[in-house]
């Protein structure tokens, strides 16, 4: 562990850095450095190498692995709309609502597993299908926030319907906005607006599930060298049935031009059904989301013009995990708006419902729940406005960040709308409520677009790589630190911090007068997670790739840091501004803060565990022994099976 004395000696000796020590709220920080209100190390370098790369990252959660507190997507909250913009997304609303509440009947689609052409075509008229596309191609232009706030709409009326909505305007047709060349944006996407013809995205496959990397659909490069001839199958296609321009991806076989070995790249292709050799299989039956079509699509001998490769041959890959990646803050909008419903039911039941001549409301346990319920969803929505803002404002580091918020907002949806069930008791049960189709809508939620437990490793994987990256430069640079003195420095002064206790991870100065004590339990998570994630890394090394009962636990302490600090810069926010709400916005954060350092404790004490640890092994013999038996191993107390 580096210490302060040793960074000192190291300056004297090379003479190439000045370190200052202000007292005093926080100030011009690089992310190797602590915000604080005491003593904080501020290090200017001489050296070029010394800190060209300090900004090149601003995430929050990549330099959180770091043990670096980045706080320019954070604080203050951000605000990327004009009032131009704003203007513009309150027009919106009222025909929004109108639509979901005279055109569009929720329990027809549902019991009919079907849109009508009328529903449709008032989707088409109000250009719901063609959010983001420019308006000078036919669509409304909005932006990611503006989006948000249409789902949020849509989300709280029908989920079914919203994720029919999705899957065009969002996975169907980005790859295209993103990706596609001049010529494909002026072909394609008047086709995917003013055309009425629908997009949609296929890249899972009977085999490949999570794995999306080992797609095994073949594309052929003719002889001519002027189309592909695609071959393959991909397996639960929103919007399949019905969709014409399908963004798919399929391997082409590609040779270095240095060592002359073959390889396949996966590469994303734009599909027309037009083409010929594509077919669709039938509506699958799902327990919900009952009118957003799902299919298996079957490409036999599809040939597929040279010009519709969407990107650079090899680049599928990225493509696809980009096209998730920009999408997943739309599913927490579309539950945002679920969850409201959800409390606003709840809510009414409790205010009116007398049991033991009480209003349940009166009730400390009914009052526990429907407070937990409302901090879920203002946790969830912070989430995806200040993901969805950042992107606005020009984010390009958000990807965990979104990650965060697909897991946390699918969970919590989850949560609220079962807990409102349970307040509703028998009434909650019956369709009638409504309530039980969201219940079913709500469960796939946490499967796609990046299933849960896969996205809880990924958040954790990319953090300690950025990590591991770390520490491995710290240690080259230690090799020569004539040279790399700056690299020295930045991981030096916040180990040295973190060893002897100077700085720490103060949030005080950037939140309001009334949220200190929340701030401080945000930072005291902070600062012992990034201990914990440097104790791992030494520990497993490379190995930390099988340890994934302990990268759980550190996946569920970033989505819990991140949820906290969203919370407070948007409370802040609320008190900066003088909303109305500003009150209760205060108490929720509070409360999710204490809740949520909580679990951040108790997490990092199952990652250091040793009883822990051993419970762990026991659940890994358990879980083996009952796959080889393929069922449960023991019998009934009565021992008759």
């Amino acid at each position: 562990m580096f210490r302060l004395n040793n960074i000192v000696r190291i300056c004297d000796r090379w003479n190439t850095v000045n370190i200052l020590v202000r007292r005093g709220p926080s100030w011009a920080q690089g992310p190797g450095l602590s915000s604080t209100q005491g003593p904080s190390i501020v290090v200017r370098a001489s050296s070029s190498t010394a800190s060209d790369t300090w900004l090149s990252n601003r995430s929050f959660l990549m330099n959180l692995f770091g043990g670096k507190l980045q706080t320019a997507e954070l604080f203050p909250y951000p605000e990327p709309l004009n009032e131009e913009q704003k203007e513009y997304a309150r027009a919106l609303v009222d025909p929004v609502h109108r639509f979901f509440t005279e055109v569009n009947d929720a329990t027809r689609n549902d019991e009919t597993s079907n849109v009508d052409s009328r529903t449709i075509d008032a989707l088409w008229d109000l250009g719901l299908l063609s959010v983001y596309v420019p308006p000078e191609l036919g669509g409304l232009g909005l932006c990611n926030v503006q989006s948000v706030l249409m789902a949020e709409i849509s989300g709280s009326y029908d989920l079914a319907l919203s994720l029919l909505i999705g899957a065009h305007k969002s996975i169907g047709t980005k790859g295209i906005l993103l990706y596609g060349n001049e010529q494909q944006k002026h072909k394609y996407l008047p086709m995917l607006s003013t055309g009425r013809v629908f997009g949609a995205f296929a890249l899972t496959e009977p085999g490949t599930g999570s794995d999306a990397a080992s797609v095994k659909t073949k594309a052929i490069l003719s002889p001519c060298g002027k189309y592909y001839t695609i071959n393959g199958s991909k397996l639960w296609i929103s919007g399949g049935g019905f969709a014409d321009i399908f963004t798919t991806f399929a391997q082409v076989e590609t040779i270095d031009a240095k060592t002359g070995e073959k390889r396949n790249k996966m590469t994303a292709f734009i599909v027309e059904r037009n083409f010929g050799g594509v077919t669709t299989g039938p509506p699958e039956d799902k327990m919900g989301l009952k009118c957003s079509v799902t299919n298996e699509l079957f490409l036999d001998d599809v040939k597929v013009p040279v010009e519709n490769v969407l990107g650079e041959i090899g680049g599928g890959f990225k493509i696809a995990v980009n096209i998730l990646n920009s999408g997943r803050y739309g599913l927490g909008a579309m539950l945002s708006g679920t969850m409201k419903t959800c409390i606003e039911r709840a809510a009414s039941h409790v205010s009116d419902r007398v049991q033991f001549r009480r209003k349940l409301i009166e009730f400390e346990n009914v009052q526990e729940k429907l407070a937990m319920m409302a901090t879920y969803h203002y946790v969830a929505q912070s989430l995806t406005y200040i993901v969805s803002g950042n992107m606005d404002k020009g984010s390009v580091d958000f990807h965990l960040e979104a990650a965060v918020s697909k897991v946390f907002c699918t969970e919590a949806a989850w949560y609220v709308c079962d807990e409102a069930i349970q307040l509703l008791g028998g009434n909650g049960f019956m369709k009638s409520s409504g309530l039980e189709r969201f219940l079913r809508d709500i469960r796939v939620f946490r499967i796609f677009e990046g299933a849960n437990d896969v996205l809880r490793m990924f958040i954790a994987l990319t953090g300690v790589q950025k990590a591991g990256k770390d520490l491995g430069d710290l240690q080259k640079a230690l090799k020569n630190p004539a040279r790399n003195i700056g690299v020295i420095l930045a991981e030096g002064t916040k180990r040295a911090g973190r060893s002897i206790g100077l700085g720490g991870t103060d949030l005080r100065s950037f939140v309001a007068s009334e949220l200190q004590s929340a701030a401080k339990q945000c930072g005291e998570s902070i600062e012992i997670f990034s201990g914990t994630v440097e104790s791992l890394l030494r520990a497993h090394g490379k190995g930390i790739t099988e340890r994934q009962f302990q990268l759980a636990r550190v996946a569920d302490c970033t989505i819990d840091i991140y949820s906290m600090v969203t919370v407070l810069s948007r409370a802040t926010r609320a008190v900066r501004l003088n909303l109305p709400s500003a009150e209760q916005e205060l108490l929720m954060a509070q409360i999710w803060c204490k809740e949520a350092s909580d679990r951040v404790h108790r997490n990092i004490n199952r990652i250091q565990s040793d009883a822990f640890k051993e419970n762990y092994r026991r659940m890994s013999v358990v879980a083996k022994h009952v796959s080889s038996q393929r069922g449960i191993t023991f019998t009934n107390p009565l021992e008759i099976d």
